[in-house]
């Protein structure tokens, strides 16, 4: 992964997602994920991601169910997109796009359709 400021070419400052859809796709790829290992994948601090976690619960997209020491998530997918220039499609459509499009670069080599194995984190160390 590379950090934004690193990103070659004049339009490095913006980006075609927002950070509330990267955290969405990662707690519906492991709805079991933690915070930390999320804001590794979406190169964000562990508390901008609890800040995103509580503005999807509140806007009804998300919900969590404490289990032991672990938060377990629920994507609401039936939610509409939030910006009225969005209406029709549900959350479910955009997170079938994004995670079926990272399946078709390193889903299951015999195409049985299984679910894309998790992006590997750095090794500690390096965090």
């Amino acid at each position: 992964m590379v950090p934004m400021d690193q990103v070659p070419g004049p339009h490095a400052t913006w980006t075609f997602l927002t950070n509330h859809a990267r955290v969405l796709v990662q707690i519906s790829r492991d709805p079991g994920m933690r915070v930390r290992d999320i804001a590794v994948r979406c190169l964000l601090t562990e508390r901008a991601v609890q800040r995103i976690i509580a503005d999807l619960e509140q806007g009804g997209y998300l919900a969590h169910t404490r289990v032991g020491r672990t938060n377990l998530y629920e994507v609401t997918a039936t939610s509409p997109l939030r910006h009225p220039a969005d209406a029709g499609p549900k959350v479910a459509d955009l997170l079938a796009l994004l995670i079926s499009h990272h399946a078709g670069q390193s889903g299951s080599p015999n195409g049985d359709g299984a679910p894309p194995a998790p992006l590997p984190l750095p090794p500690r160390d390096a965090l």
